[in-house]
Order: structure tokens, then C-alpha cells, then sequence
């Protein structure tokens, strides 16, 4: 069973989240709603790793013996200006990504197993990834024009 390979890029995915967005909450401190937001959803990332304990304890993690071809690494920094406003979101954006389809690939085996624990924990975090998705387009959206327009 390969279930343990994804559990573990869960777990390692929503620990680099949350790093991430306490990173982009510090490093642009000077847009209030990016510093307040990332903090609360740094702390759901907290949430879901949390939650994840149990799924890991009964489960087990397991590096995947596939070489790396995409890596959850964490911001250690943050870019400056608008420009780097901008491409932080988008590297953000790409974290939560494989974060959200990595959900979608454990409920779809939760699912199958008919675990209910596993199915439950998966839908409600699934559901606020995908909020916090959805919040990083708009942002994305928002600091464009700004970024590529305006700033120089």
C-alpha cells in the first residue's frame, strides 16, 4: 500500500505551508491584509497537520522511492516591492496547489477504504486549502496591476 507516500507529503506539505505563510505575512508586513490572513491560515496549516496525527500514527510515512520532481521547500525569504508581493503569492500559490491535490488524492483512498476518520479530516481540510487557493488568486489579481503596471 502506497497510502503512507502521500499521508507523508501531507504532513511535510501542510508544515511547509505554514512556514510559507508566516514568511510571506513577515516579509510584507506593510499589507495588513496579507500579514493578518497569512497568520490565521498559517495556523489552519497548524490545524491540518494536527488533525493529520492520528491518520499518520494508524498509516505510517513513507518516502516515495520516485526521485523528486516537485519540491515542497518553504520561503525562507521574502521579495521586496510589489513585483516580489507578487511573485511570493505565486509561488504560495503553486505550495497550496500540490498541497490541495494531494487531499484529493488521500479522500479519493480514504474513499476506498471507507475510513471514515480519514474521509472526515480530508473533507474539511481539502475544503479550507482550497480557500486558501482561492484567496491567493484573488490577492494574485489584486496586486497585478499594481505590480506590473504601476510599480517600477
Amino acid at each position: 500500500m502506497k497510502l503512507p507516500v502521500y499521508i507523508g507529503l501531507l504532513h511535510v506539505g501542510e508544515r511547509t505551508l505554514a512556514q510559507s505563510f508566516r514568511q510571506l505575512a513577515d516579509g510584507h508586513g506593510d499589507e495588513p491584509d496579507v500579514y493578518h490572513l497569512c497568520h490565521t491560515l498559517a495556523q489552519q496549516c497548524d490545524e491540518h497537520e494536527r488533525r493529520l496525527a492520528p491518520i499518520v500514527q494508524r498509516y505510517g510515512e513513507q518516502p516515495d522511492d520516485e526521485p523528486e520532481r516537485f519540491h515542497t521547500e518553504a520561503m525562507t525569504q521574502s521579495r521586496s516591492g510589489p513585483l516580489g508581493l507578487l511573485r511570493d503569492l505565486q509561488d504560495m500559490h503553486t505550495l497550496v496547489a500540490f498541497v490541495d491535490t494531494t487531499w484529493t488524492v488521500v479522500k479519493q483512498a480514504a474513499l476506498a477504504l471507507r475510513d471514515e476518520e480519514l474521509l472526515e479530516v480530508t473533507k474539511q481540510c481539502e475544503s479550507q486549502t482550497k480557500l486558501q487557493q482561492d484567496w491567493l488568486s484573488t490577492r494574485l489579481k489584486q496586486a497585478a496591476p499594481q505590480a506590473l503596471l504601476v510599480a517600477s
